[in-house]
């Protein structure tokens, strides 16, 4: 293990719901922190994370190259979390994937700064899913010009914030039924947002991770149907549960996605579909939490924590029933 002393790193991302975690992480062990972001006004929040003058941010469009050279000029170290998981019609895959990714990477070899790149587990060059696809595009042109970059690959993740369990909990309040998208039976690792943050900032703390690349999942291996059903019993909910098949449910998601057009989330994709065909498991014998000394958060442990907003009685709909 060969610890790097924690000087000047640069987080593009670092405002988003994995992006705020990270900064969090990075502050604790020390490193001085600069935001690269659009809109520098939503990292406010961020400086109570660090000491006064730890955290600043600052306005780059990491699409543009002399933007993001600026941004990471006299950085020790990048970490790029820069990612959609949705298109609209000035926001696509390609561009913020592929491009923008080479670009900060290339922008990392001039000034010789370590490299944290985030991606997903299932990047697949072959895949059908543009998501997929794209992402691991990005690993691709970022190992070209920066071999010793380090990647992290995270199955789904959950936490306070989350487009995850959150999404399932507000169907829950409203919904009499719940699909199984595909029948429910596709496989995730669902992993703790703390503990991908946990593990960012471990890896960029020690160059033994440069050139590595970890997958991060959770304890547990869940299916769909697993994670819809424990939604609703945190949520003390009881929806139907009714299998909805794979052309049914890319149909819907095309039509849904057309809300993206006008601003609005879609409540689903065609193209999440097409991810929900392949399970979302961590490889047999890759690099993970357990090799960066991270012990995996489980599920259950923390979502009660959060999704007891959608509770009918709130936070204290438990001591209210029994009582």
């Amino acid at each position: 293990m060969s610890e790097v002393a924690p000087g000047l790193i640069t987080v593009f991302g670092g405002t988003g719901f994995i992006g705020s975690q990270v900064v969090q992480a990075l502050a604790r062990r020390g490193w001085r922190i600069r935001i690269a972001c659009r809109r520098p006004d939503r990292a406010w929040k961020l400086q109570t994370a660090g000491t006064v003058g730890q955290i600043q941010a600052m306005r780059c469009d990491a699409a543009d190259p002399a933007q993001a050279a600026e941004a990471i000029h006299g950085a020790d170290a990048v970490i790029n979390l820069i990612g959609i998981l949705y298109e609209t019609p000035g926001r696509k895959f390609e561009a913020l994937h592929v491009g923008v990714s080479r670009t900060i990477a290339e922008a990392c070899a001039v000034a010789g700064a370590r490299l944290v790149q985030m991606s997903a587990l299932g990047a697949n060059p072959e895949s059908d899913s543009t998501y997929s696809r794209t992402k691991a595009a990005a690993e691709m042109a970022v190992r070209e010009v920066k071999p010793d970059a380090i990647i992290v690959r995270p199955s789904v993740v959950f936490g306070p914030g989350d487009d995850f369990l959150n999404t399932f909990a507000k169907m829950a309040q409203t919904a009499p039924v719940l699909p199984l998208i595909g029948g429910g039976q596709t496989k995730f690792q669902p992993v703790y947002v703390g503990d991908v943050a946990a593990a960012i900032a471990t890896a960029i703390g020690d160059t033994a991770s440069d050139g590595q690349t970890y997958e991060l999942g959770g304890p547990a291996v869940m299916t769909f149907e697993d994670i819809l059903k424990l939604v609703a019993r945190e949520t003390y909910r009881e929806p139907g549960f009714a299998p909805l098949p794979f052309p049914v449910a890319k149909a819907i998601g095309a039509l849904a996605q057309i809300t993206a057009v006008v601003g609005i989330k879609p409540v689903l994709t065609e193209d999440q579909v097409v991810l929900l065909q392949s399970d979302n498991v961590v490889s047999d014998g890759a690099a993970g939490l357990a090799d960066l000394g991270i012990e995996p958060t489980g599920i259950e442990a923390v979502a009660g924590s959060y999704l007891w907003r959608y509770r009918k009685g709130g936070q204290f709909a438990a001591e209210k029933a029994a009582a």
